[in-house]
């Protein structure tokens, strides 16, 4: 049981942080509410014109550009933490994977989906 206690501990005192960081600006921060400040705000567009806008295909491009190498990121960790209790085989097929998101990432370059004009 004397393993878990730091697991403990740490959730407590993490749950002790955020609710003093949620609870504290209540009481703590000056409120001037004015017209701008209560006012709709969505990605600088003006908020009385119609829901339906076309956005630029940039956007998609660069949000699914962060997902694959957010991604990339999530499986290289674990990876790289139990490198050393894997075989080759292991190591071969995280390069092999590394591999195939560099050819893409060249692809993408080389087509322009990281410019932003």
């Amino acid at each position: 049981m004397s393993e878990y206690l730091t697991i403990v501990i740490f959730i407590c005192v993490s749950i002790i942080v955020s609710l003093a960081l949620g609870v504290l600006p209540m009481f703590l921060a000056v409120s001037k509410p004015n017209s701008e400040k209560l006012s709709t705000y969505e990605c600088g567009f003006n908020p009385l014109s119609r829901a339906r806008k076309n956005f630029d295909i940039k956007f998609y491009l660069v949000s699914i550009l962060f997902i694959i190498f957010d991604l990339e990121i999530a499986f290289l960790f674990p990876w790289a933490v139990s490198l050393s209790n894997i075989s080759y085989t292991g190591f071969w097929s995280m390069m092999i994977f590394l591999a195939i998101l560099t050819i893409g990432f060249i692809y993408e370059w080389c087509k322009g989906a990281l410019e932003w004009e």
